[in-house]
């Protein structure tokens, strides 16, 4: 007679599971809800506290606990160049968009080519505003990749040296992953100063190319042509006796 347990009764009989199937790995920004709004309202909430009083706070101030819910979403640039940044720190939601680790890679690479102009001068105003950046962004549909819609905020922070060469951001996408790495375009964007009240620095479009002025020829402008109506002895003035050194028969 069978029953649910073993012959000695003591020890319930279990099913035999294999061990050694692989496992299927789940995103599970796939499966739950993204709040795009809280978590970009709490993050920069999160900022704004961090200031106490100051324009713009330390990055030093910045503490992970802190932003334990938008922690997946966030991370950290430092600016490397004008109208570039890498990242320093990143939360597993960009590891998950771009397939791999994202620590010092440029901010540019989560978008496609034709949108890094634009969040290279967005970028650029943040560090020189300073102020804050809100961008929207979407991903277009693909061979096993849904359409996926985005945000992006830009938070400045003062580095240990005291100057704003460092922000914390988050991005956040709506939408299964599929297929990474994922890219964006730069749809539009919003600036606004950390002050309120203060003026906005509009991001000023890059200049193509090294965009350097000619330099002005200084040497001596050709001689016109003598006139028609010029006598022979303006014309001989005209001529210049040139004198060689090479003995005759010799070439170039």
């Amino acid at each position: 007679m069978s029953d649910d347990h073993g012959q000695d009764g003591d020890s319930p009989r279990r099913p035999d599971f294999p061990r050694n199937r692989p496992g299927k790995l789940l995103h599970l920004a796939d499966y739950e809800p993204v709040q795009m709004d809280r978590i970009l309202g709490e993050l920069r909430g999160y900022w704004e506290g961090l200031r106490h009083g100051r324009a713009i706070p330390d990055r030093a101030d910045v503490e992970p606990r802190g932003i334990r819910r938008a922690l997946d979403y966030a991370f950290i640039l430092e600016r490397i160049a004008p109208g570039a940044a890498r990242f320093r720190l990143a939360g597993r939601h960009l590891v998950d968009l771009m397939g791999m680790e994202v620590r010092g890679m440029p901010l540019c690479a989560l978008l496609h080519t034709s949108s890094r102009g634009r969040l290279s001068d967005v970028l650029e105003s943040v560090f020189r505003g300073p102020q804050i950046a809100e961008i929207v962004l979407d991903s277009p549909a693909g061979y096993g990749r849904p359409a996926l819609s985005g945000r992006m905020l830009l938070l400045p922070l003062r580095s240990d040296l005291g100057d704003v060469t460092r922000a914390l951001g988050c991005l956040i996408a709506e939408g299964r992953i599929g297929e990474a790495p994922r890219r964006f375009d730069l749809r539009s964007d919003a600036e606004f100063p950390v002050i309120p009240g203060a003026r906005v620095l509009e991001p000023s479009p890059s200049s193509p190319g090294f965009a350097e002025p000619p330099p002005r020829w200084g040497g001596t402008p050709p001689a016109e042509p003598p006139s028609k109506d010029a006598s022979p002895e303006e014309r001989r003035a005209r001529f210049h006796v040139v004198s060689s050194d090479k003995p005759p028969g010799i070439g170039f």
